[in-house]
């Protein structure tokens, strides 16, 4: 299971060659017989019985095997049921592991299994497979589509059943290819339609085994298959797809949940075992929270079961958030090209200041973002908005002499918010006989539940007031600058009522997914000072 949810959330204990610690990990993907871990350095620590069969319990750093040095920066990483795929910045894939059916692109029976990354393809700009997957795909940046592996059930898609080394799928239907996913013996392929600009229309296709691809019927499909049903309806769209061993997936923009293939194990939760659904299927959701758009809510299907989570937006989505909340399109009307010629847009007034209102350094900015990948680009802005040198260290040092690095950020957004209109920018918050006013936008990056109030479709938008006087003075004080600025003032002294009380503020505002978290910060803060005193 590729799984996206604990994005950021471990941090690794292995160690390389130079017995140095890894950072925080960006991406962890699961296969049947592997699992493989992608950090912000860009370093890729494997295990399995196919990466290291000497001990296949222990991490070693796959990507420093690549034989070229300067194809050691990972940005994805796939893992299929036996083998694991990387993707570097210079958009090569190399292979590692097992290539008995020919996985890897190679002939098997020449190379049944390799312990160090094999160049499979270059000029690729995203690789699919699936955690129980003994095939692969990968997408050029021309939109082509190239597979290779096991093929018994047609499920490369090569319009006949034979194992195949690495070959271009024909009859791909028309669109953009957003998305394919690989069970066992079939695959599912989600294609977006160019020609309807306004509202794109995404379509299912697949092929392979009959019992499991959804398409109802009684014989295998060996070239990709529309998948037709009632309940894709016209004003409706797919959002995600999932696929497991045998099982699929699939949430939609009407909050629908639909799945097919094996539930022997209740895995399409349908509440049943029952044994194999052959067509789509509704499944009954569970009860959204906050009201929250759908798109935040996340399918993931692991071998014989399946997840689903609530992912709190990145930063790469607050452009997005930003015109919901306010409406106005010149919250973000710079564009940026990155050096494939994706185009990334910026907030104009974050930047306006985080730049110190300099046209030259933005052209700077310009100029440095068309030498990035888009990866690289969302993680230069994510430090702009956030005042945030650690997300990649790397990166800041590039853009660390443009940018007002030690403006406050409370002072950057009262400057924003000071010629917007009063009755948009501002939330009130009321405690006893005082009003404080906190900016929107601090709020929906800081606070989950200010972020489903504000965004949300139904909540009320007006600037509600609230009471916090159950707070001491000195515990909002302490509330309302981190809220502000992600830091705790070094003179406060801390005090154990103070964090009891400052705990039911976390818990109200939902402040406990942000990093760094609050509460931590505050414990560790008051441990020093008692250390110190003694």
């Amino acid at each position: 299971m590729r799984s996206e949810l604990y994005r950021g959330m471990f941090l690794s204990v292995t160690k390389d060659k130079s017995n140095k610690v890894t950072d925080y990990s960006e991406l962890i993907t699961i296969g049947f017989e592997n699992e493989a871990i992608l950090t912000k350095e860009g370093n890729v620590f494997a295990k399995g019985s196919y990466i290291n069969p000497q001990n296949p319990n222990e991490f070693i750093n796959i990507s420093s095997l690549i034989e070229d040095t300067n194809d050691r920066i990972i940005e994805d990483i796939v893992s299929g049921r036996s083998s694991i795929y990387l993707l570097t910045s210079n958009q090569n894939v190399y292979g590692i592991g097992s290539n008995e059916e020919g996985q890897l692109g190679f002939d098997s029976e020449t190379l049944k299994i390799t312990e160090k990354p094999i160049l499979m393809m270059k000029n690729v700009s995203k690789i699919f497979s699936g955690n129980s997957s003994i095939h692969v795909f990968l997408l050029n940046s021309n939109q082509e589509l190239f597979g290779c592996g096991w093929n018994e059930y047609g499920q490369v898609g090569l319009g006949e059943s034979r194992k195949e080394e690495e070959s271009k799928i024909q009859n791909i239907p028309k669109g953009k290819i957003i998305d394919i996913k690989c069970g066992f013996s079939y695959s599912i392929m989600l294609i977006e339609n160019e020609n309807e600009n306004e509202n794109p229309k995404r379509k299912l296709y697949s092929c392979g085994d009959y019992r499991y691809n959804g398409l109802g019927q009684n014989e295998k499909t060996y070239e990709f298959t529309e998948i037709k049903s009632s309940l894709f309806e016209n004003d409706d769209n797919i959002l995600e797809i999932s696929v497991g061993f045998k099982h699929t997936l699939i949430l939609t923009s009407n909050s629908k949940l639909i799945g097919f293939g094996e539930n022997l194990y209740g895995q399409l939760g349908t509440g049943d075992t029952y044994w194999n659904q052959l067509i789509p299927i509704q499944i009954e959701l569970p009860e959204l929270r906050f009201n929250e758009d759908i798109s935040n809510y996340h399918i993931s299907c692991g071998y014989f079961s399946s997840f689903l989570y609530y992912y709190f937006p990145l930063f790469s989505n607050l452009e997005e958030d930003l015109i919901k909340l306010f409406e106005r399109k010149e919250f973000c009307d710079i564009s940026f090209k990155t050096k494939n010629g994706e185009i990334i847009k910026a907030h104009k007034l974050i930047l306006k200041y985080r730049l110190n209102q300099n046209q030259n350094k933005i052209e700077k900015l310009k100029e440095i973002i068309s030498k990035k990948s888009i990866k690289e680009s969302n993680q230069i802005f994510e430090m702009i908005y956030s005042n945030n040198s650690k997300i990649n260290p790397k990166l800041y040092s590039e853009i660390k002499e443009i940018i007002n690095s030690n403006e406050k950020i409370e002072e950057t957004m009262k400057k924003i918010y000071l010629n917007e209109n009063e009755n948009e920018k501002d939330f009130i918050i009321e405690r006893k006989e005082k009003q404080y006013k906190f900016p929107k936008l601090i709020l929906i990056m800081r606070s989950e539940l200010y972020r489903g109030m504000f965004l949300s479709v139904t909540e009320d938008k007006s600037n509600k007031v609230r009471d916090y006087s159950e707070l001491s003075n000195k515990s909002f004080q302490i509330l309302e600058y981190w809220i502000y600025s992600n830091q705790i003032k070094d003179e406060i002294q801390i005090t154990q009522e103070m964090i009891d009380e400052i705990q039911i503020g976390i818990d109200y505002f939902q402040l406990n997914q942000t990093n760094p978290n609050l509460f931590d910060l505050l414990i560790n803060k008051f441990n020093n000072q008692n250390q110190n005193q003694n």
